[in-house]
């Protein structure tokens, strides 16, 4: 049918216009504050697109429903200030005609958003939370530059060393300074080489001298030594529980369902939810008169995503305190927009207005 492929078809090119404007900008975003993260020693300077190309995968979801929501609105307002509404209306075609038509544009799009919300979200999360947490477990050895003091992972030793070698085993000219059961430690040594004891690791001090000073009193303990063991790191793996909810299975989170797991899985659910009543909001929010401001629409919808965003993330920090359930949550929020979105599509379609509502009700004079 002409209607539904001629509205199908200008969907198609805005919405792949909007998707990559939009991917484009988060891309430099997450860009940037990914930077500052591996400036900061929270990410590894080399994996830094690979983290990007996760946050970027993460948030798919929320821009799929914005490309979505402004490709709609931008569509259906351009018809409207070149009449094109006016034809299709006068032809017999009301707005509740549009809703079929746009569905069917939007199902495969709405699809997507949950497949990524459901499975694509806690997958990348995941994978960039084990790459930070493994950038965080490296050794205290791995973090020293040579010529640059270093904090350990724990905050309690300061490493320096003149060299190194080029397998990052053995170094010359070691400092450490550390504070353990309220002693003040400075331990030097001629060189160092890094051994695996057990399940730690060590860094085996050669030729080297120990002070230790109470911090509470005076007084000064200093000892010589041959070969002395300070342990630089652990290769103990990450507890299951550590992982948030955000970066679980969908899955896991049925099989756990404490207050965070239900929260998380109420932003979840909520986003293909949102993503529909965004279809039909944008049918009622795209109405523009063509003697007014030609972004008036659109910012009004940029405003509208903006507030049921933040309610929807809202509600998942309401669902995880236990202050509310996912069902309570999801009817209000959810099941609330849908019901405004519908009374005013049908208002919309049928041209109820108060002034007919009372010219209606008064009683005819002869």
């Amino acid at each position: 049918m002409l209607f539904h492929s001629s509205l199908r078809k200008e969907l198609s090119r805005s919405f792949g216009a909007t998707l990559v404007v939009l991917v484009t900008i988060v891309m430099t975003i997450i860009l940037i504050r990914t930077l500052g993260l591996a400036s900061k020693g929270s990410v590894n300077p080399s994996e830094v697109f690979l983290v990007m190309a996760y946050t970027v995968l993460g948030y798919m979801p929320t821009i799929l429903s914005l490309s979505l929501f402004i490709a709609i609105v931008g569509t259906l307002s351009r018809m409207y200030r070149d009449s094109e509404m006016v034809i299709w209306l006068a032809a017999g075609r009301g707005i509740a005609d549009f809703v079929r038509p746009l569905f069917q544009f939007s199902w495969p799009v709405l699809l997507l958003i949950g497949a990524l919300a459901f499975v694509g979200w806690p997958w990348a999360n995941s994978q960039t939370q084990g790459m930070r947490d493994q950038y965080e477990r490296r050794s205290d050895l791995d973090r020293v530059t040579p010529g640059q003091f270093q904090e350990s992972s724990g905050r309690n030793r300061v490493f320096f060393i003149d060299k190194d070698t080029a397998d990052g085993t053995t170094a010359s000219n070691v400092f450490i300074s550390s504070i353990e059961r309220n002693l003040q430690i400075i331990t030097t040594a001629r060189s160092g080489q890094v051994e695996t004891i057990g399940k730690g690791r060590y860094l085996v001090l050669s030729d080297g001298q120990r002070l230790e000073r109470p911090l509470a009193n005076t007084g000064l303990k200093i000892s010589e030594f041959t070969t002395y063991g300070a342990k630089v790191g652990s290769d103990v793996a990450a507890s299951g529980d550590a992982i948030p909810p955000r970066a679980r299975s969908t899955m896991s989170l049925l099989g756990d369902p404490t207050p965070p797991n239900l929260g998380e899985l109420a932003w979840r659910l909520g986003m293909i939810l949102a993503a529909i009543n965004f279809v039909l909001m944008a049918l009622v929010i795209s109405s523009v008169n063509p003697r007014v401001s030609r972004s008036g629409n659109l910012l009004f919808a940029l405003f509208a995503f903006v507030v049921y965003y933040n309610m929807l993330n809202l509600g998942n920090s309401w669902v995880s305190s236990g202050r509310y359930g996912v069902a309570t949550f999801v009817l209000v929020l959810h099941g609330g927009a849908a019901l405004f979105a519908l009374a005013w599509l049908l208002k919309r379609h049928n041209n109820w207005s108060l002034r007919s509502a009372r010219r209606h009700r008064l009683p005819s004079t002869a």
